[in-house]
């Protein structure tokens, strides 16, 4: 392909945990996006940092390359690498960011360092080549869930956000995934979760569900019920997890759903926000983008949902994100480092 010399071509890198990724962004259009993911991670229940930092060393180089090529531009032709700086494992990121800062200083372009947590939010503006879906216009409401972090954040344009709710301890992707665990259903627990929620009765049990004054979250407490209905009912049947197994999925989700969905419409009712966007890996969950579309309706509000392909971390998220900065001018030097708490 033939680009236009003023073209603004964006190289995103991701590798904030376990996912290699690179995409490549031509004013404001997503070209390519490729991703490898690191299978090493399932036989041990949960992402083993020491392996991860060894693949992302082993999957960086061909990644980049192959978005390159996918998208059809030379390394001459890019105009600034963005990156993830943080949040994330150190060990990981680190590949990441030196990688970024040696592609720069190797092709004499700017760096853009940039927020993981950030990047899901800027993944509600990507558009593909014919995209004419309608994008959210500021300000607007985001709830962020991920594996790591359950945040409200009200988006008040693409550089300054507020965090209004958090959880004080487990995420919601945390819970999914330990509860996943608990009945033996392997790793990552929370797509397993949704699909056999889809075969069971989602009010066949009852968790607890916390009190958690203002807009703050928290979902130990319904851990910790879960647990507990595996154990007491495991010692009076051994094969109970397999055979309720669907109805605990579709209960566990239907809590964790409407704990999310009532702190939002709190949020709503307080700030006078008409839009509302979903973010994050959880938000690929198929519940909590009903739930979502439900909510729009009954409040009359439009709502946002990123394409399912751009839920989980990605370098097309981090691209945009990047792309919004650079047309600001907003660039980093070479002294900039990776940060395991880089939050927002």
């Amino acid at each position: 392909m033939e680009t236009n010399k003023k073209s603004i071509i964006i190289l995103g890198i991701e590798t904030s945990c376990d996912d290699t990724s690179a995409a490549v962004i031509q004013d404001g259009i997503l070209l390519s996006n490729i991703t490898a993911n690191q299978d090493v991670h399932r036989k041990y229940g949960g992402v083993v940092p020491e392996l991860a930092s060894r693949a992302h060393q082993a999957n960086i180089v061909p990644v980049v390359d192959t978005a390159l090529k996918e998208a059809g531009v030379s390394k001459s032709d890019v105009s600034a690498v963005a990156f993830t700086r943080g949040p994330g494992l150190l060990g990981s990121l680190l590949v990441g960011t030196q990688f970024a800062k040696g592609f720069a200083l190797a092709n004499d372009i700017p760096l853009l360092a940039e927020n993981h947590l950030q990047g899901h939010i800027s993944a509600l503006f990507l558009r593909e080549k014919g995209d004419t879906h309608a994008l959210p216009q500021f300000p607007f409401l985001t709830l962020l869930v991920s594996g790591g972090h359950t945040q409200i954040i009200v988006v008040k344009n693409q550089f300054e956000q507020e965090l209004i709710g958090e959880t004080i301890d487990d995420a919601a992707g945390e819970a999914f995934d330990k509860c996943a665990k608990a009945m033996g259903l392997g790793y990552p627990g929370g797509p397993i979760i949704d699909r056999k929620a889809k075969l069971g009765n989602p009010k066949a049990f009852k968790f607890a569900k916390p009190r958690i004054e203002g807009l703050n979250f928290s979902f130990s407490g319904l851990k910790t019920s879960f647990l507990y209905t595996l154990r007491d009912a495991a010692a009076e049947n051994s094969n109970f997890v397999a055979e309720h197994a669907d109805d605990l999925c579709a209960s566990l989700q239907h809590t964790i759903i409407e704990i999310l969905i009532d702190k939002v419409k709190t949020a709503l009712k307080q700030t006078g926000i008409k839009e509302f966007a979903i973010a994050g890996g959880v938000s690929a969950n198929s519940g909590l983008r009903d739930a979502t579309e439900a909510l729009g309706k009954k409040l009359n509000i439009k709502v946002h949902i990123p394409a399912f392909k751009y839920t989980t971390d990605n370098a097309a998220m981090i691209a945009i994100s990047g792309y919004h900065k650079y047309l600001t001018g907003q660039f980093d030097n070479q002294s900039v480092t990776a940060d395991a708490r880089y939050y927002i």
